[in-house]
């Protein structure tokens, strides 16, 4: 067991949300230890002093890496920029070849700026907003649709995004495992079926989604 107190450990900010479990996983998968901090955004905690020190933007996930590219503490937030800069510094699941990596880079922004938002979105109007407005409703289940059917074709010819699994997996699951609440039915579309029970089977990413209920544990 890692001393929890130490100073060499990553310090992982997150909620129990897809951006969230998307850093969990990614640290899981790379086998390091860190230390979690949930920030409840529900008591809205992301507006801390403290926390906009790390996430100007007051939003999950941020991490501190203490040992930072010029041997100093360097706090990240945005989960894309997150999950390069592990991927880059660790050499794992991101790719140094150029042509491979324009490619993972490609379908990581697709997540970031459309999968993300317009699953979040969809998700929102479905279940949790206060007043049923059905033009939002048809607006973002039909784009969550759109959405799968891009990634339902992308999958036909290979068993990853990227074809090797990647950085763009990675966020992109914890976003697409939301497909009860979007309005598919994902017997529609078997290869993002199967791509999905690849990716849970992990051990990894059963650990990542997991991370989330004991938090004060540090892994590894």
């Amino acid at each position: 067991m890692v001393d929890d107190t130490s100073d060499d450990l990553i310090d992982l900010y997150f909620w129990t949300t897809p951006n969230g479990f998307k850093i969990a996983i990614m640290l899981e998968e790379l086998g390091l230890a860190y230390r979690g901090h949930l920030v409840d955004i529900n008591k809205g905690e992301q507006f801390d002093p403290k926390f906009l020190e790390i996430s100007p933007n007051n939003k999950i996930p941020a991490i501190v890496d203490p040992d930072g590219p010029d041997g100093q503490p360097l706090p990240l937030f945005e989960s894309g920029a997150i999950l390069q800069y592990l991927g880059r510094k660790y050499s794992a699941f991101y790719p140094t070849n150029e042509r491979k990596k324009a490619d993972v880079d490609q379908w990581l922004f697709w997540q970031v700026g459309g999968v993300g938002p317009m699953l979040g979105q969809a998700n929102h109007f479905r279940k949790y907003a206060k007043e049923k407005v059905p033009y939002a409703i048809e607006r973002y289940t039909t784009e969550a649709a759109r959405l799968f059917g891009v990634m339902e074709r992308r999958l036909a010819d290979r068993p990853f995004l990227a074809g090797e699994y990647s950085i763009a997996d990675i966020a992109c699951f914890p976003w697409v495992q939301l497909w009860p609440g979007l309005g598919v039915e994902i017997d529609d579309y078997p290869n993002i079926k199967s791509w999905l029970e690849r990716i849970a089977a992990r051990p990894a990413v059963k650990r990542g989604l997991e991370a989330a209920q004991n938090p004060s544990v540090v892994v590894r």
